[in-house]
C-alpha cells in the first residue's frame, strides 16, 4: 500500500498519491496537493500554508477530518489527524493503479498491387542517381 519504511518511525503506513485537497483554517479554504495519506495524517503541498500547531479541517472529496499542522517545511506540511482514519477509508481515497496497456499499432504494410510503370521508372532513376550506387 505504500512506500514508507519502518525506519521513518511512522505510526501507520503511508500511501503516495497526487490529488487535490483543501485545508480550512478560520473559515478560509486553502487548496493543496495531497502527496501522501495514512490513517494518522497527510502530507500536503501548497502556497501560504498555516503555521505549525494550527488547528485545521482537512478535506478530500467527501472526507472531512479535524487535524493540526504537525510541521511545515517550505511548501510542504504534515497534517496530523485528531482521530485515526479507518484503513478502508484511506483505500477509498487512493486510486487503483492503471493497468499497463500494450500499444496496438502496426507498421503500414507493403502494397499488394504491382508498381506502375511510372513508379518503377522513378525507383530505377532514384537508385542510379544515388551517391551510393555502384557502376
Amino acid at each position: 500500500m505504500d512506500e514508507s519504511s519502518n525506519t521513518q518511525n511512522r505510526r501507520s503506513r503511508r500511501s503516495n498519491v497526487l490529488m487535490s485537497a483543501s485545508i480550512e483554517l478560520s473559515g478560509a479554504s486553502l487548496p493543496v496537493k495531497l502527496r501522501n495519506l495514512s490513517s494518522d495524517g497527510a502530507l500536503v503541498e501548497g502556497d501560504k500554508l498555516p503555521v505549525e500547531g494550527a488547528e485545521v479541517l482537512f478535506r478530500k472529496a467527501e472526507l472531512s477530518l479535524v487535524g493540526r499542522i504537525a510541521w511545515v517545511e517550505g511548501k510542504r506540511a504534515g497534517v496530523a489527524f485528531a482521530e485515526p482514519l479507518h484503513a478502508d477509508a484511506v483505500l477509498r481515497h487512493i486510486p487503483a493503479p492503471r493497468a499497463r496497456v500494450k500499444p496496438d499499432f502496426r507498421r503500414p504494410g507493403l502494397r499488394t498491387q504491382p508498381l506502375s510503370a511510372a513508379d518503377l521508372l522513378f525507383g530505377e532513376s532514384w537508385v542510379t542517381r544515388s551517391p551510393l550506387a555502384r557502376d
